[in-house]
């Protein structure tokens, strides 16, 4: 597995591809919901692209939202899941937040996610809500700033 930042349009494409499949397709989000002013390369968030073989698997982005990194548009295409792909797109965003001098970040987890992201350090700051038409809740971390 790798991630990198995308820098070009052609990357921010196939991050979009992925999104479409798993957001719009596979979970039923309209394409209006799922793709907003912060989908482009002109730094109001930062996006990247996981790999896994040098295929495109997953993505998310980071914007900072009064002071908090917001770790947002988190997917895996379904074929690539199992492989810890998930666990990379986390550390690499919130490495982002921390060379934004960010020291806490959060996100929207669908509940069905809940589990993953307390293993890797987040808690639960709010009931469940819905998103999109899905239920979500809101989960925290603070994070060592080196």
């Amino acid at each position: 597995m790798e991630s990198e930042r995308i820098t070009v349009e052609d990357d921010l494409k196939k991050a979009f591809h992925i999104r479409k499949e798993v957001f719009v397709r596979e979970q039923g989000v309209s394409f209006e919901d799922e793709f907003d002013d912060f989908d482009t390369l002109n730094g109001l968030c930062e996006h990247i692209l996981v790999y896994y073989n040098q295929q495109p698997a997953g993505t998310g982005r980071l914007r900072v939202v009064d002071g908090s990194g917001k770790l947002e548009r988190i997917c895996i295409l379904e074929p690539y899941r199992k492989f810890g792909l998930g666990k990379g797109i986390i550390k690499a965003l919130e490495e982002i937040a921390e060379e934004k001098g960010v020291s806490r970040v959060k996100l929207h987890g669908q509940t069905q996610a809940e589990g993953f992201y307390k293993k890797l350090g987040y808690q639960t700051s709010s009931s469940i809500f819905m998103e999109d038409g899905i239920p979500h809740i809101l989960m925290t971390k603070e994070l060592s700033i080196k």
